[in-house]
């Protein structure tokens, strides 16, 4: 007997005979089986393409804009806190430069790996969750991050990330009973409704984004579009309850309905909407090229200029252009992180993660931008790395390492499959 029939159970050879195969598929182009253990790796498999390079530039991009919007808006907070302009900046480079390394890292481990412990992130991240709303830092009326000496934490960013990935592990594991009320339906709306719940309680807007997007997934993961109707009416109600429960968001609803049908000189002496109304003069005094940098005006009148009306000092110093600029950085990395990276993905959970986090990233700073130039009511939402901030950052950039390292794992689209 041929070692190799003994070895793999595949061949039988006859002295007088050529070798038959017995239930044989070729995958490679090298058709001898006697020879098939000398194959070579090129064609045995298809080549893995490197890390999205496209989709890195872009977000190196967005960090090199950031820093220098955070260095013309960050004086005003630096006599907040008793500190200078220098050291703030300097803090924010080194959380630009961690964040830099979360992508590297992130990118060299198999997303598998991380989706295996998202179960684990979002259970933790519950506690912590429960820890915020009697324990966290109130800021502006919310408590919505831990201080921990010299450190702060929010920990819904951790939440959003591992809810992201949990769903899409879900939905990965499921598509045999996709369509199942039982199994598929309750499971999957049992981990998002806690989550955004106890997000919402401080944190509205973060919580109406994550639960769109986590419809969206179940959307592309094949889930009943009955059950999704039904949760996202059951959605439309939890978020007029939360509405309603808070005066202050009340309060931004009605400036922002207010601003759109009814502009007038009394409402703006009143000073009701004041953050919207200095976001629009930061804008329009940018014009077509903007003030140039570090030469905004408007920082100092805008509140929170640093974080969530970034995109307004941007605006104002860099005009139409950077703020175009600033958006297709955003819709490069949306159009790489679905057409290029999760459209030719391997298997279905690559997909869904790598769906969910360019639409993260991508989301915010479209809401961040749309807040600034008065589309939308003022939500607190940061600008992917752009804004000032640590634990935002972090997180998006551990989206980021994931849609690298699945962008790596995916083979040449091309030569994908090998047909005989």
């Amino acid at each position: 007997m041929n070692i190799v029939a003994k070895c793999f159970g595949m061949l039988s050879w006859n002295s007088e005979k050529e070798p038959e195969t017995i239930g044989l598929f070729f995958t490679t182009s090298n058709r001898n089986p006697g020879s098939i253990l000398g194959t070579t790796p090129e064609d045995l498999d298809t080549p893995r393409q490197g890390s999205d390079r496209i989709l890195l530039l872009s977000v190196i991009l967005l960090m090199v804009f950031g820093i220098l919007a955070v260095y013309s808006s960050i004086a005003y907070f630096a006599e907040m806190k008793g500190t200078t302009a220098g050291s703030l900046v300097s803090g924010h480079l080194v959380k630009v430069m961690i964040a830099f390394v979360v992508i590297l890292i992130v990118s060299k481990v198999d997303y598998r790996v991380i989706a295996r412990y998202s179960r684990v992130a979002l259970l933790l991240s519950w506690l912590l969750l429960i820890v915020v709303m009697f324990h966290g830092d109130l800021v502006f009326g919310a408590r919505r991050s831990l201080s921990v000496g010299a450190f702060s934490f929010q920990p819904s960013s951790l939440a959003a990330v591992s809810l992201l990935i949990h769903v899409s592990v879900l939905l990965f594991e499921k598509q045999e009973y996709i369509k199942d009320f039982h199994r598929t339906f309750l499971p999957i709306i049992f981990w998002v409704t806690i989550t955004c719940a106890l997000i919402g309680v401080e944190d509205f807007s973060t919580a109406g984004l994550l639960m769109g997007i986590c419809l969206l997934l179940m959307f592309i993961g094949r889930v009943s579009v009955i059950h999704i109707g039904a949760l996202l009416l059951i959605g439309l109600l939890g978020a007029g309850l939360l509405i309603q429960s808070s005066v202050e968001r009340q309060s931004r609803v009605q400036q922002y309905v207010a601003q759109v049908t009814d502009i007038n000189s009394s409402t703006l002496e009143s000073g009701a909407g004041y953050q919207a109304q200095q976001s629009y003069i930061a804008i329009a005094q940018g014009k077509l090229f903007g003030v140039g940098i570090g030469k905004s005006t408007q920082r100092d009148f805008l509140p929170a200029p640093y974080n969530d009306f970034i995109f307004a000092i941007i605006a104002e110093e860099y005009g139409m252009f950077g703020s175009v600029m600033v958006i297709l950085l955003f819709s490069v990395i949306l159009l790489r992180g679905i057409a290029f990276i999760a459209r030719v993905s391997e298997d279905v959970l690559a997909t869904l993660m790598a769906t969910s986090c360019a639409l993260m990233i991508a989301l915010y700073g479209y809401i961040n931008a749309a807040v600034a130039s008065g589309l939308l009511p003022v939500t607190g939402l940061p600008m992917p790395f752009v804004s000032y901030g640590g634990t935002s950052m972090l997180f998006t950039g551990v989206m980021v390492g994931i849609l690298l390292n699945i962008s790596k794992q995916n083979r040449h689209h091309a030569n994908r499959f090998y047909m005989g």
